[in-house]
């Protein structure tokens, strides 16, 4: 195999992982908007579950990758990347819900 064709399918193997990527991205429920009437808790408990479901995905992405199944870097570093923004964003909005509790208990009536 000459160094052209390696390159060329290193390049379409990238392309064909990118428009996989695009794919499920578009099926993704955060593009959708949510509709007024949609609780605060279903909200919640709805993104909750997808952080857990990027979190269960990072841990069989590197169980795969750990045991030699898989071998593409690229998409476990994204997985990763994926579910430590997830953890991060979902931190903060606790943290800002936290702050909000504790100003409304602060406040006298």
């Amino acid at each position: 195999m000459s160094i052209k064709t390696a390159g060329i399918k290193a390049y379409s193997d990238a392309l064909s992982n990118f428009t996989k990527a695009e794919q499920s991205i578009k099926g993704n429920s955060f593009d959708k908007p949510v509709p007024a009437s949609t609780a605060f808790a279903d909200t919640l408990k709805t993104s909750l579950s997808k952080v857990n479901e990027l979190q269960q995905d990072k841990k069989a992405m590197i169980t795969s990758f750990a045991s030699g199944e898989q071998q593409n870097v690229h998409e476990l570093m994204i997985s990763l990347q994926k579910a430590g923004l997830a953890m991060n964003m979902t931190a903060a909005v606790r943290n800002k819900a936290m702050e909000a509790y504790k100003e409304l208990a602060r406040m006298q009536f």
